[in-house]
């Protein structure tokens, strides 16, 4: 049917979707606070970029890169990163001190699946909870550089006296050819990456080179912005994901998604996690591969 055959409004919106000005409209509002939405603010967290040779290692404390889900515990309930309440049972979260803690609900290596699908559940169920562990790696608002916080994580954690609020071990490496090694290991035994904290950070918040992440595979997210319908054997369903990073690039993700996830593809608006090899002399992802949803959002 051509636009001009349609009533007004249904016109005007046909005619913002063929030209993405609506996509473009759509991916500003996700990029906003929740606040300005309308819905609850995600809370100040650091966040990390990818680690580069140019970096002077031996400045920062290394730990393993979970592949759980991040928690923010706001001294009284525990929190996605996007702000969205997790419905934790009352005995997970009784002995959590008043102050605030960030790090990720973990259940081993893995188990992302497992863990996601548990802390996103309305009623909670005891028995996935008590596989759960809260393994705290920042002390939001904490005083002294990031070796100063972890001490008094680690003094937190020693008054609550429960098995599962941890502290994520942090150690130093001597040298890039230390670091490579340690990853060689941590993925031979499944893990999922390391990460790097400059340890003489003081709290911070946003994206920054104070955190990095190193993995064998680079990943970034981005918002889904339109959904591009498949052919052949996958007609019916979802062919691919256009999607937009923060700096406004756009790009197909047709990789990496399971039958079930082209049958009920992350929603328009919602962010979305991938993976990539290095980036195009224009910025694009190069052999982009869909990773998951980001849970809670």
């Amino acid at each position: 049917m051509k636009t001009s055959q349609l009533p007004p409004l249904r016109k005007m919106v046909a005619v913002l979707l063929l030209s993405g000005v609506l996509h473009s409209v759509m991916f500003a509002y996700a990029m906003q606070p929740a606040s300005a939405q309308g819905g609850i603010a995600a809370p100040p967290l650091l966040l990390a970029q990818n680690y580069t040779d140019k970096f002077d290692v031996t400045r920062y404390l290394v730990s393993e890169k979970l592949d759980g889900v991040r928690a923010y515990w706001d001294g009284q309930q525990l929190r996605f990163r996007s702000g969205k309440l997790i419905h934790a049972p009352i005995w997970f979260t009784a002995a959590l001190p008043g102050h605030a803690l960030d790090g990720e609900l973990w259940m081993g290596r893995r188990r992302f699946d497992q863990v996601s699908a548990a802390v996103r559940r309305q009623e909670p169920d005891d028995a996935e909870w008590k596989t759960i562990t809260y393994q705290l790696y920042e002390l939001p608002n904490g005083e002294g550089d990031f070796s100063q916080r972890i001490a008094s994580l680690q003094a937190s954690v020693a008054k609550a006296n429960v098995a599962w609020l941890q502290v994520l071990p942090q150690a130093r490496v001597t040298d890039k050819a230390s670091l490579k090694q340690q990853l060689a290991q941590v993925v031979s035994d499944g893990g999922e990456g390391l990460m790097l904290h400059r340890a003489d950070a003081s709290w911070q918040t946003g994206r920054s080179e104070l955190l990095l992440k190193l993995k064998p595979q680079l990943d970034a997210e981005a918002v889904v912005v339109a959904h591009e319908a498949g052919q052949g054997k996958y007609q019916g369903m979802l062919g691919a994901l256009v999607v937009q990073t923060p700096d406004g690039q756009r790009f197909r993700l047709g990789t990496g998604l399971s039958d079930a996830q082209r049958r009920d593809p992350p929603a328009i608006g919602s962010t979305v996690t991938y993976r990539y090899r290095d980036l195009t002399s224009t910025g694009l992802p190069k052999f982009a591969s869909f990773l998951r949803s980001r849970p809670g959002e």
